[in-house]
């Protein structure tokens, strides 16, 4: 590195500094849109190799590397968005398309956060990118379902980093990381009070289960989801009884009938598709570009070279790694204040350093930006998504117990930027929201008072009932609350004709089983009621409810169209057999409510099911869904 003769310095170009030698050119210029001609003039790495592009080979090779760095600056949150000139021909020879950043048109949001805020925030960021749906309203228009969830320029959210430093440098939890990277499509779902929620989903099988596990709930968009999901309710009603399927004229039926879903699923399930990087990676580009906003939103401010090495590369091991970190940093602060060699075109040169406070002290004050404080901060939209992700992780089971709670907190300053009525709902299936009637289970519990309460059981049918809830309990993202089913001696008189004793016996004990496991999201009306005495509810642990559900569970089987098909490889316990051209498979099903809701999600491939209660069961609920599909596809016409 070498100082010109107006004393300011200069770089040699390698790998990695075309994307910011491209950010300082397009934002020294915005809002006015460069063509790609004045873009190859200005940055040095493309003047260099592709001249005045005067030759098509030049020009192709010129637009290849300009696609594949605009790419990477939009997988790193920075999109830039296109045109075509009015003035461009052919005859001419003009450029056919002009480029500049998308900025939009409101300022950016600026916030204070605390440490303690950073893993949250730097989790429900991962979030809020993956997800990749915008809050605006949704346009009339076809998506294709095969296409990932990941856009092709994400809405910016790079600003983030440069007013939460150190951003980039949290752990995100493996098992979120892993959650959501492997769900690559989203719908809009209504849900029973009529809030829309945004669901990452797997496939359609996926998004099927949590519509059915979610009573009352209907999905909105995309259409072909909700093709999807009616072909499986068609499939579930013409289920025959397991014991009368072998009539091999029954399963060539069934089996042509849903030839076509195969074909329609094996795309929905996403084959073929490249499995999404991380936003956060650890690249040179990445931490500079982030360390660039950071000082763009503090011109004038005072940090340390330590300062920053912490902030942008981690906290060190030694004195030795702090030496390397801090000479990383100066490296990247030369990087981001050089230009080229003739000292004309743009380079990299976004700030101007005071050299010899950085040079005496090792402190770093940045002044005259090239206008990059617009990219600092979070745009309102993207506030709006933010905002929904960390409320998600504050109420589902997918981050630790203190974390939720941090998330809480966080939740309760964002939401003070965003309109009322713009804040998005998230959700990943598996992982559910806190029910609507979980406040009032919690506080049953707290109070020890009986719960009066409606819920839905598998089939559909409403039930009445009163209990006193003792435990709530999460299992494989869902929500549980073990309800002790023997209190007439602490029921009021007027409410005694909704207890019921669970009077089965227990296999082990020989005695009535008193405990009833109740799915809280199936629980759509609740009210607290005191006892006539105090309650003396004996303390069992949730692994005994556990075992006591088993002990009570129900003898199943269902026959598939074909053999070693993957959905069965996730039932632990369940024994296959061969049968005809497909299998069959016994299992032991804990609730009636789960099963139902699995076989209408499979039922592409799905024949037949005993015993006969439950085939009932599972034939009502996907007659009732098709009812309430046609009443809504009646109110709703979809738009061409």
């Amino acid at each position: 590195m070498a100082e010109g003769s107006n004393g300011r310095r200069r770089f040699s170009d390698k790998w990695g500094k075309h994307e910011l030698d491209v950010l300082a050119v397009l934002s020294s210029a915005f809002p006015q849109w460069l063509t790609s001609r004045q873009i190859a003039q200005r940055v040095k790495a493309y003047a260099d190799s592709y001249g005045e592009l005067a030759d098509q080979a030049a020009k192709a090779a010129f637009a290849k590397q300009f696609q594949r760095d605009r790419a990477k600056l939009a997988a790193m949150g920075i999109a830039i968005e296109s045109r075509q000139p009015e003035y461009s021909s052919k005859s001419e020879g003009q450029d056919f398309a002009s480029y500049r950043l998308q900025l939009g048109d409101e300022p950016r949001i600026r916030l204070r956060f605390r440490p303690e805020d950073m893993p949250v925030l730097a989790a429900a960021n991962y979030l809020a990118r993956s997800m990749s749906i915008s809050s605006a309203p949704a346009q009339p228009q076809h998506i294709s379902r095969t296409a990932p969830r990941v856009p092709q320029t994400p809405i910016p959210g790079l600003g983030l980093d440069s007013i939460a430093p150190g951003l980039g440098t949290q752990h995100i939890p493996e098992n979120l990381v892993r959650e959501v990277d492997s769900r690559r499509f989203a719908a809009t779902v209504a849900v029973d009070d009529g809030e829309h929620i945004n669901v990452a989903y797997s496939d359609a099988d996926d998004l099927a289960m949590f519509v059915l596990e979610h009573p009352n709930s209907s999905i909105v968009s995309p259409p072909e989801a909700v093709d999807a999901f009616r072909r499986r309710l068609h499939a579930a009603t013409q289920f025959q009884l397991a014991d009368d399927s072998l009539n091999p004229m029954t399963a060539k039926v069934a089996a042509t009938s849903l030839e076509s879903d195969d074909e329609e699923d094996e795309e929905m399930s996403g084959k073929g598709h490249q499995k999404k990087s991380s936003f956060q990676t650890g690249s040179e580009v990445d931490r500079r570009l982030r360390l660039m906003l950071f000082l763009s939103a503090h011109l004038g401010e005072e940090y340390s070279l330590p300062e920053l090495a912490t902030r942008f590369i981690g906290k060190p091991k030694n004195d030795d790694e702090m030496k390397k970190h801090v000479s990383t940093i100066h490296k990247d602060i030369n990087t981001l204040t050089t230009v080229s060699d003739d000292g004309e075109m743009a380079g990299s040169q976004f700030f101007d350093i005071d050299w010899s406070l950085l040079d005496a002290e090792g402190i770093v004050s940045a002044t005259n930006s090239l206008g990059l404080e617009r990219l600092a901060g979070i745009s309102p939209q993207y506030m709006s998504m933010l905002t929904a992700s960390v409320n998600y992780l504050a109420h589902a089971s997918i981050l630790p117990l203190e974390q939720r709670m941090q998330a809480q907190d966080l939740y309760q300053r964002l939401v003070k930027h965003v309109a009322p009525g713009e804040t998005p709902w998230v959700s990943l299936t598996g992982y559910e929201l806190e029910p609507h009637s979980m406040p009032t289970v919690k506080k049953a519990i707290s109070d020890h008072a009986l719960l009066n309460m409606e819920y839905r059981d598998g089939s559909g049918r409403v039930l009445h009932r009163l209990v006193a809830p003792s435990k709530i309990y999460a299992d494989e993202g869902v929500y549980y609350a073990a309800m002790w089913t023997d209190v007439a001696e602490y029921a009021p008189e007027e409410l005694q004709e909704f207890v019921h004793k669970d009077t089965t016996l227990n296999k082990a004990t020989g005695e009535p089983r008193i405990w009833q496991n109740i799915r809280i999201a199936r629980i759509e009306k609740a009210d607290i009621v005191s006892p006539v005495k105090p309650l003396d509810i004996p303390d069992v642990s949730v692994s005994e409810l556990r075992k006591w559900v088993i002990d009570t569970a129900t003898p199943a089987v269902f026959i598939t169209d074909q053999p070693h098909l993957q959905f069965i490889r996730t039932l632990p316990d369940a024994d296959v057999e061969p049968c005809g051209e497909g299998e069959k498979v016994h299992l032991y099903v804990q609730s009636d409510s789960w099963f139902v809701a699995f076989c209408i999600a499979h039922a592409r491939h799905i024949l037949a099911v005993a015993p006969e209660t439950l085939r009932s069961m599972v034939v009502a609920r996907a007659e009732r869904e098709l009812s309430v599909s046609e009443l809504t596809v009646g109110r709703e016409e979809p738009q061409d």
